[in-house]
């Protein structure tokens, strides 16, 4: 079940003003034209993976169905809107009235997903599906951005815990907090967010920074002293001055005067700068010669899955890392470049599909209404490809099952001894939520569960295998007709 604490936090402030001005110029113009009923269908999906990966993590879900649970306008907000002297009467009496009732789709969070697939679609009143979007992307793109980022990182780490330390240097404190949830969901351990803990159960962690050290007249008593207050999980900085000469050394001494005598044993020791490869074997020689093998070395500064993933193939003796600027804000690839665009209408019952066409091909959108299906062998449970079909298309998993890329049709597999999954979920039915999200937790152990169902060749860092998401036949024919159809219109 939702940490309800979350839901605390958040409604101590309402985000509903938070879109692009144009939803709200469009919501007036579709109003004063007697269109404010017509039923429209959009969907959320993204292009290109970040970091040239093979993959995304889905997250956000769960800050969307809080901002769409308590949409309203306050007397504050519709004063504003007057204040424009943009919007119509009536449309501002709509708003003051506001009731949000749409049906909404989406991949769970945790899932691995891929370009060009709808992660949310919305289907109600264009007036209301139009206003959602910039809340939609802002959320699902944040998170999803980090929560892949952090998947990257953790996966680089073979096992080994990453925690995530970026709070300081996140973009904002909403980018602190969740980005901290998203990147738990990614596979990070624990954060150092102490409000990320409080929200939504995850753990927080820490220790010491240089400072305390400073503030003694010697290592040793700054050591000695932090001992003593946390016998039982006593962590040490030892790169305030020198790892091996000074920092090494006092922790060893602290251990054996200290916490030896209690009966303790040490955590582990971090290091936040240097060469961290040279160091970690230095300090793992002489901790075991101590007789603290069990002594964790905990690496921290400016990390990444490529940093990682290198000092580890050099032989780095690092128990786990803390990852912050370069986890928290994406550094490498900062932007998700997720969109929203209408997909159909409906007219006199029907459902018409739209087609978003441009002279870049990457950006002619699939319409209608879809079904997105991820397709398992059914020996191996490995994910195949995933499959866009039309809403009432069914697929037989007792046929053969053709497939075939879309652009390069060639390209066909036939796929027999499978399943199927539908991915998207319902989240909100006539504007009443029906879903019911996991903790984080949960859903951490999800994605480490579902993303080992993709292929090594897919997980690569570098030039991953394409995994393919497929339009059916149906849906294929279906697109290639508008094409032909406005490219005869407007030849």
């Amino acid at each position: 079940m939702t940490n309800t604490n979350s839901f605390d936090v958040k409604n101590d402030r309402n985000l509903t003003m938070l879109v692009d001005f144009y939803e709200l110029t469009m919501g007036n113009g579709y109003f004063n034209k007697g269109l404010e009923d017509k039923i429209a269908y959009f969907d959320m999906f993204f292009r290109r993976v970040p970091d040239g990966g093979g993959y995304c993590i889905m997250a956000g879900v769960e800050q969307l169905i809080e901002y769409l649970s308590t949409l309203k306008f306050t007397d504050d907000d519709i004063k504003y809107l007057k204040s424009k002297h943009t919007f119509s009467e009536e449309f501002l009496n709509y708003l003051k009235n506001f009731k949000f009732s749409c049906d909404v789709w989406a991949v769970p969070e945790g899932n691995p997903v891929f370009p060009n697939e709808p992660l949310v679609t919305v289907r109600g009143p264009v007036i209301q599906a139009q206003f959602i979007e910039t809340m939609i992307l802002l959320t699902i793109n944040h998170q999803t951005l980090i929560a892949t980022k952090a998947n990257r990182i953790s996966r680089a780490a073979n096992g080994r815990p990453v925690m995530e330390f970026g709070s300081r240097r996140a973009q904002g404190y909403d980018g602190a907090i969740y980005g901290a949830r998203a990147s738990i969901i990614g596979g990070c351990s624990s954060t150092a967010c102490t409000i990320s803990d409080k929200m939504f159960n995850i753990p927080a962690v820490g220790t010491m920074a240089h400072s305390w050290v400073q503030l003694y007249d010697s290592e040793y008593e700054a050591f000695k002293s932090w001992a003593e207050i946390y016998p039982d999980n006593c962590t040490l900085l030892i790169d305030t001055y020198n790892v091996i000469k000074s920092g090494i050394p006092n922790a060893i001494k602290v251990f054996d005067e200290v916490l030896k005598p209690m009966g303790k044993r040490p955590s582990g020791v971090r290091i936040d700068s240097g060469d961290i490869t040279y160091l970690t074997k230095k300090c793992r020689k002489m901790l075991d010669a101590a007789g603290y093998e069990d002594c964790k070395i905990v690496i921290s500064n400016s990390l990444d899955e490529y940093i990682i993933r290198d000092v580890l193939e050099q032989g780095a003796c690092i128990d786990s890392f803390g990852v912050g600027e370069r986890l928290i804000t994406a550094k490498s690839e900062p932007v998700f470049g997720g969109v929203y665009k209408l997909s159909a209408v409906e007219k006199d019952g029907e459902i018409i599909p739209k087609i978003k066409i441009s002279e870049n091909d990457e950006k002619i959108t699939n319409p209608g209404f879809k079904k997105l299906v991820r397709i398992f062998d059914k020996d191996s449970h490995m994910a195949i490809a995933d499959l866009l079909t039309i809403n009432n298309e069914v697929i037989d998993e007792k046929e053969e099952l053709e497939i075939f890329d879309p652009v390069h049709t060639w390209k066909r597999k036939k796929i027999t001894n499978f399943y199927t999954k539908d991915l998207q979920v319902p989240i909100f039915e006539k504007g009443k939520l029906v879903y019911t999200s996991p903790t984080v937790m949960e859903i951490k152990d999800f994605a480490k569960k579902e993303t080992e169902k993709l292929w090594p060749e897919v997980l690569r860092f570098e030039n991953p295998h394409t995994y393919y998401v497929d339009l059916s036949y149906d849906l294929w024919t279906l697109k290639q007709n508008l094409l032909h159809k406005y490219s005869t219109i407007y030849k």
